[in-house]
């Protein structure tokens, strides 16, 4: 059983990787390996069909609290989105200095993210770039700062990187004490390529821009588009907080915001009778407009990763790597590292299977930290990354000659910093 089960994870693992050479979906690939690992762990495992169906329906409820998390967040960021709420932030960048702005994308990028998520927020911040910077090599190097403030923003909150959601949701780690001990290594692994970026770019972009509505505009009044704002982060902020005082999982208090912002929306616009803004801002229109066959892809590892787990497979790898490596900081090292190739969303759930340290120990926080921002490393490494690509054109050699290095430098100063903190404070 064992044997097929990795042949079964390797060849739908290889799949998802060469996603774009096969042009298949990585979604479909991973319900195939969630669907068929149960279908082995069922029919060879030699235990019973209550006993493997008990299994699965405890693997069932772990993943549904990950994902019904996971559409209440991608639901009230769109609808955020869906009334250009973030043009209060992309409406103050008034500069026309080329490092200027590089600092204040970066920045920018690194706050919203850690509220937000890295993908929505590099779309965003990148949008608003193709807007205010018209040569080439200029966006490219902003853009490339761009994904790697964006992975860095989201590691050291509950809210920026689903795994650091799912750590949180699994209560390897708490929302305090990660905010707390990775905030600074997140910022350091920002600021040092930062300040390295900031001697490529000199000069000026011209006349200083601003992100005015475009064509696609629907002009919502300011007053609505902040209210909006408003809410939605008050939300995400707030689920944390829910959590601590409720003990309830995570997921209630972001479907309680979700409705709130939902009653929210429709007393606003109850007095209208249809019409193309109603249509394209409600939680509704949201709802059909979030990417589904993301929150399908999560489902198709968790549940393989469950049946590798259910079967002993990744409690004998942990003991393999203990007894080979030792050493919790180079293991989790190396999987930050390998998150820049590989997807850090199996990673992590592979970890949370082979590991049982308590919760807020080093190796839960340094394995937020690591798979966050090792990203970064490579323009393939994340979906920020990814995006970029296909927003900018963000070529995949160009990016390791002129990027991958500084990202490397920024993902081992902010890996010091964490250890040394943890040695000394």
């Amino acid at each position: 059983m064992e044997t097929v089960l990795i042949i079964l994870f390797l060849t739908g693992y290889g799949a998802i990787v060469m996603e774009h050479a096969l042009k298949v979906n990585k979604a479909g690939t991973a319900l195939c390996m969630g669907a068929l690992c149960w279908t082995v762990y069922m029919l060879f495992s030699g235990h019973g069909t209550e006993t493997v169906l008990g299994e699965m329906n405890e693997n069932l409820s772990e993943i549904a609290s990950v994902l019904l998390f996971l559409i209440g967040a991608m639901t009230i960021v769109e609808v955020i989105d869906s009334h250009e709420g973030f043009r209060f932030f992309t409406d103050r960048i008034r500069t026309g200095s080329k490092r200027k702005l590089l600092w204040l994308f970066a920045l920018i990028t690194f706050f919203l993210s850690a509220l937000l998520d890295n993908l929505t927020t590099t779309i965003v911040m990148i949008s608003l770039l193709t807007k205010l910077v018209e040569r080439r090599e200029d966006r490219l190097v902003i853009g490339s700062m761009i994904v790697i403030a964006a992975n860095a923003g989201g590691a050291w909150t509950p809210m920026g990187d689903v795994t650091t959601t799912m750590l949180w949701i699994g209560k390897q780690v708490s929302a305090g004490a990660i905010m707390a001990r990775l905030a600074l290594p997140s910022l350091v692994s920002m600021l040092a390529p930062l300040t390295v970026f900031t001697f490529l770019l000199k000069g000026r972009i011209g006349q200083p821009a601003s992100a005015a509505a475009g064509a696609g505009s629907i002009l919502l009044p300011a007053s609505v588009r902040n209210s909006i704002l408003f809410i939605g982060i008050s939300i995400l902020v707030c689920v944390p907080v829910f959590k601590t005082l409720t003990h309830l999982p995570p997921y209630v208090g972001m479907l309680l915001g979700l409705g709130i912002l939902w009653i929210y929306t429709g007393v606003l616009y109850r007095h209208h009778r249809g019409g193309r803004i109603k249509e394209r801002v409600s939680v509704t229109h949201a709802l059909h407009t979030i990417e589904m066959s993301t929150i399908l892809f999560f489902l198709g590892i968790l549940l393989c990763v469950g049946a590798l787990q259910r079967a002993g497979m990744l409690a004998g790898m942990a003991a393999w790597l203990d007894r080979a490596v030792g050493n919790q900081g180079v293991i989790v090292t190396v999987i930050g590292a390998v998150s820049a190739v590989v997807d850090n969303v199996p990673l992590v759930a592979a970890a949370q299977g082979m590991y049982t340290y308590p919760t807020d120990s080093f190796f839960w926080e340094f394995l937020a930290y690591a798979v966050g921002t090792g990203g970064s490393m490579l323009v393939i490494g994340s979906a920020a990354g990814v995006a970029a690509m296909g927003l900018l054109k963000v070529e995949f050699f160009w990016y390791l000659k002129r990027v991958s290095v500084w990202a490397l430098l920024g993902y081992l100063s902010g890996a010091l910093v964490y250890v040394a903190e943890r040695m000394f404070f």
